[in-house]
Formats: C-alpha cells, sequence, structure tokens
C-alpha cells in the first residue's frame, strides 16, 4: 500500500489534508452540507430538478410510523431500506423478494416483517447514522443491474463514483459488489475499485484490498476494457449536481438500472481518496487545471465537453 501511494504522489495524488484544507473547506459551504447529509433532503432536491432517483416508496421517521412499513410497502416484494444519514453503506438491507409471506434478502436469508420492522427501529435509533443522531429509514425502489454489468458484479449493483470540482467531472470509477462485500459496492467492505477513461467511459485497471488486481476476485474477468454505458450521460447527471447542491468539491454516485438507465443514489461532500488509486492517477493535475480556469461553463452539457477535452488523454497515462 505504501509503495502504491509513494508512486501515486509522484504522479501528483492528493492527500488527505489537503484535500480537506484546499478543496472541501474552500469550496464546500457549511449550509450546503446538509442538502447531502440527508438523503431524504438530496432526493427531495433531484426530483424537484428533474434529476433521476430510485423512486421513494416512503419513510419512517418515528417508532409510531414503523407500524406503516406493510402500507408503505403495498404490493412491492423488492425494495430496499437505508438510513437517511447513513454512510459507507451501512444499515443498508435489500430485499430480493418474497418467500410465502417472508422476505428475502439477496443472499437467500429471509426475514419477517417483524425482522424489517426492527431493522427500520435501529436505524431510527441513530445505529447507522453519521455522529450516531437520531435518523429516518427511507424505503424505495429495488435497483436492477443493467445487464452489460452483470458480467462483474457479485449479486448487488455496481456504482459509478463520479468526482466533480467546480461543476467539471474530474475522476471517475466503478465500484463492483464482491462476495467479501456481500453483494455492497462499497470498497471498504470490500468491492473493487476500477478506473475509468474519461473521455470514453471504458474501464482501465482495479484495486481490491489494497493492491492492484486485473481480473474480479469471484468471477475471473477482465476488469479493463468494459464499456460504461451512457457514459457521455452519466457524466452530465453528475456536473448537473453542482446546481442542485452548490458543493464545489463532490463525488456524484450514479447507478445504472436495467429498466430506468443511470440514477443518482446519493452525494457526498467528502468524498474519499482511493479513485486515484482506482485510476492508477493523481488528482492534482486534474484539479490545478479545473482550478487555473477564469471562467467554468454554466452548462452542465458543456462542462462535460471540457472534461473530455481536459483529461481523456490523462486516463491511460
Amino acid at each position: 500500500m505504501l509503495g502504491t501511494w509513494l508512486r501515486l504522489r509522484k504522479k501528483g495524488v492528493l492527500g488527505l489534508n489537503a484535500r480537506n484544507h484546499r478543496y472541501i473547506m474552500q469550496y464546500n459551504q457549511r449550509h450546503s452540507y446538509p442538502l447531502v447529509d440527508d438523503k431524504l433532503k438530496t432526493k427531495t432536491l433531484a426530483i424537484a430538478a428533474g434529476i433521476a432517483v430510485p423512486k421513494l416508496y416512503g419513510a419512517v421517521s418515528t417508532p409510531h410510523d414503523l407500524s406503516r412499513i406493510p402500507e408503505i410497502l403495498g404490493k412491492h416484494q423488492e425494495f430496499v431500506i437505508k438510513p437517511a444519514h447513513g454512510s459507507g453503506g451501512e444499515g443498508v438491507l435489500v430485499i430480493d423478494g418474497m418467500r410465502r409471506d417472508l422476505f428475502v434478502k439477496t443472499d437467500g436469508r429471509a426475514l419477517a416483517l417483524e425482522e424489517i420492522k426492527y431493522h427500520a427501529s435501529n436505524i431510527l435509533s441513530g445505529i447507522y447514522s453519521l455522529g450516531g443522531i437520531p435518523d429516518k429509514a427511507m424505503i424505495e425502489y429495488r435497483v436492477r443491474c443493467d445487464p452489460a454489468l452483470d458480467v462483474i458484479s457479485y449479486r448487488g449493483v455496481p456504482d459509478i463514483r463520479v468526482l466533480v470540482f467546480r461543476g467539471v467531472p474530474a475522476m471517475a470509477m466503478i465500484r463492483l459488489p464482491t462476495r467479501n462485500s456481500d453483494g455492497k459496492a462499497n470498497l471498504h467492505q470490500g468491492a473493487v475499485g476500477v478506473g475509468i477513461d474519461m473521455a470514453t467511459g471504458v474501464t482501465i485497471e482495479g484495486v481490491w484490498q489494497n493492491r492492484a488486481v486485473h481480473e474480479h476476485p469471484d468471477f475471473g474477468v477482465p476488469l479493463a476494457g468494459l464499456q460504461i454505458p451512457q457514459w457521455n450521460y452519466l457524466l452530465e447527471l453528475g456536473a448537473r449536481c453542482y446546481e442542485l447542491t452548490g458543493l464545489g468539491y463532490m463525488g456524484v454516485d450514479i447507478v445504472l438500472d436495467r429498466n430506468q438507465g443511470p440514477l443518482i443514489l446519493e452525494i457526498n461532500a467528502r468524498p474519499g481518496l482511493a479513485i486515484q488509486i482506482a485510476n492508477h492517477s493523481g488528482l492534482q493535475e486534474r484539479l490545478d487545471k479545473i482550478e487555473a480556469l477564469a471562467d467554468i461553463p454554466a452548462d452542465p452539457k458543456d462542462r462535460v465537453a471540457l472534461t473530455l477535452a481536459l483529461f481523456g488523454h490523462l486516463s491511460q497515462s
């Protein structure tokens, strides 16, 4: 791991302190944080702006509301329950279908309704929330993986993290669920991070458990050379989140649903730096180029064109 970081530093790797002081503190206003730290607020904002997100079936805010869960679910046999203030994929429960009157998880385990309510109750208590504050449980549409990504995803749905600076997409990676991550697209839980060429939307190298990898650990399929569907539109979605939140430095997580296409999953005001390892490239040069621009285009499509012009060649360096 140390050797990797040393090599990246020579390529202009961005460190944690520089990220915090030069970019998060300078470009992210405090009043914007609640808009993304609360996923329910983010979803409401996105819907109002016409940005596609997984449909919200309902939210549980108090213990009294737990009795409303059957009503919220209605006829939905597939759904996701997540904390509004959660992070790192903690507290996310994915239900893949029904077996008689039991709710079946992606790993095949079945839960009774009372266990669903108990999980929602834990969310309300703040077990999974940032800072342990009382939380809300969101019940929403269960995203189904785009067929193009099925071959590199273990049970869950991959997500694409787009790092956006001053409204300009600067770097991206796709996070792939594995057996180790229990089907979740979270690097800290064992998912694979794979860099993406910004000009083409084609995957390059990967990182898994802090080491470079060339194949998916569960399937043995190559990680490089996969074309991400609707790449330019996906970058445009990331760029549009600048106007949505006012954040100058953020990570936008997007999923590709087989029926609905790209959907904004969440926005992070403090995106991690592992995206550099996945791309085998440092962020500093890219951020410097964007920071040096006197004028940033107002139209998100023009900002995507700027991304392709500035950074396409860097992904292969």
